[in-house]
């Protein structure tokens, strides 16, 4: 006899007169005669109902089963005469797998918060809210894959230990095998010649650098892991780790690289709309109610498009006081992306040609002077989910940017040779998957789309 997975009972075309469930008990209800377990097992938001009966002999068993209990039941899938499935479980034999003290097991038949649930990282996953999040967390990572593998994009693997600083803000985690120096209050030593990489290491914030230069020899490379960001931050889109996907495109330019971030979240969208309706219902009833009504629209429309000025001049005119100041030249802000979005454009927004003296050093100068030619993605909820760019292939244009962003072109002797030997116009950006994940379920806190986060005093699990 072989188990089968709860979402496939339940789905199942005739019903089976021997099957083998394995899960944890969600509840238990008694009645005279019969006992009532709802069984989940992971593998989609219902539970599977089993009844057994005071005549079996799994009857007797019942007595140690509580919720949160492992077990293991045997019997035949039957019509179901209540509402809401169409199979339940006439259960033969019971075994207990690993019992559950009702004393202490902290998920109980109610809603918990947030919060509490985030000081139990390794138990939320069988809560219906998270058990949805995180199949559409891995249904969503499959998703970028596969988009990728049917445009001839090929995955690579970029360092996490890292020499370079992509970003050029400095909020690293230093990487050493070094102890702390006895005195200094902890300081680590400056002799890097005697650390483990004979120079200063860190952990990577991004892995375009290396993206670039594998996309000027394959064509079209895309990235997919963890990056980090030292800076001491608590606000709800902000964590130490995350996970970026990076493409990055040869012979490309800016408009490409804006319909390349389009067409990548519309269709990913899509695919985990399709594939991952029943999850996403429950966060459209009990976190937004607007959420499948803007997915669509993410879907379906096109994304305005407009240069950063006119993105000022909008902002300007608004009528409303921002809690920054927007003027050309400062950055935009999450108020200022999700009002574009939101209200203004009521859609997906992308914004290109930044000034200069705000993006880092390897985008491309535009012919005016004074942009480069930078673009964000903006969606509802989120602000910027994509942030990208043409990158600058004139070695003498790139060599002085460098050199104005106080950055020492010795260290960067291999990503100037790409300018050197062969260079070619090539484009590509990052887009935060936990901030798809806070999109796509309108999840508002990056701490609840992440299995275990990582932020400022929050090292657990």
């Amino acid at each position: 006899m072989q188990r089968i997975r709860v979402k496939k009972a339940l789905e199942s075309p005739s019903g089976r007169e021997d099957v083998l469930i394995k899960g944890w008990v969600r509840t238990r209800r008694d009645a005279k005669g019969f006992s009532f377990l709802e069984i989940n097992d992971g593998s989609c938001l219902k539970n599977l109902q089993a009844i057994i009966g005071a005549d079996t002999a799994a009857y007797a068993s019942l007595k140690q089963i509580n919720t949160g209990a492992a077990v293991a039941l045997r019997g035949a899938l039957v019509e179901s005469p209540g509402k809401g499935q169409k199979w339940e479980l006439r259960v033969a034999t019971l075994e207990l797998i690993g019992a559950a003290d009702a004393t202490t097991y902290p998920l109980q038949k109610k809603r918990h918060s947030d919060e509490f649930l985030r000081s139990i990282a390794h138990l939320r996953p069988r809560t219906n809210k998270y058990g949805a999040l995180f199949r559409i967390r891995s249904e969503s990572a499959c998703a970028f894959h596969h988009y990728f593998r049917q445009r001839g994009f090929y995955y690579l693997h970029t360092p996490i230990i890292t020499g370079s600083d992509c970003e050029g803000a400095g909020e690293l985690f230093r990487v050493t095998s070094l102890p702390p120096q006895v005195t200094g209050e902890g300081s680590l030593p400056d002799r890097f010649q005697d650390d483990f990489f004979g120079k200063p290491a860190n952990l990577t914030v991004s892995g375009q650098l290396e993206a670039e230069l594998f996309a000027c020899a394959l064509g079209s490379v895309y990235t997919f892991g963890p990056t980090f960001r030292a800076e001491n931050s608590n606000t709800p889109r902000h964590a130490a780790e995350f996970w970026m996907i990076e493409p990055e495109v040869a012979f490309a330019d800016l408009k490409e690289n804006m319909d390349l971030a389009e067409d990548l979240v519309k269709k990913v969208t899509a695919h985990v709309m399709q594939h991952c309706r029943a999850d996403l219902e429950l966060f459209a009833r009990f976190v937004d109610k607007r959420l499948m009504a803007d997915l669509e629209r993410i879907v379906d429309e096109p994304y305005t498009r407009l240069p950063y000025a006119e993105a000022v001049r909008i902002l300007e005119k608004a009528g409303r006081r921002f809690e920054y100041p927007v003027a050309f030249g400062k950055d935009l802000q999450t108020e200022h992306e999700r009002f574009l979005c939101e209200q203004h454009f009521k859609k997906p927004v992308i914004v290109y040609d930044y000034p200069s003296g705000i993006k880092p050093f390897y985008m491309r100068a535009n012919d005016d002077g004074r942009t480069v030619a930078a673009m964000d993605l903006l969606v509802p909820r989120v602000g910027e989910l994509v942030g990208g760019s043409q990158r600058e292939e004139r070695l003498e244009v790139i060599e002085k940017r460098m050199a104005a962003a106080g950055l020492d072109k010795r260290d960067y002797w291999w990503y100037l040779d790409i300018r050197r030997f062969g260079s070619v116009p090539h484009a590509g950006f990052g887009l935060g998957f936990e901030r798809f994940l806070m999109m796509v379920t309108g999840v508002t806190n990056i701490r609840d789309v992440i299995p275990f986060p990582r932020t400022p005093k929050n090292l657990e699990f």
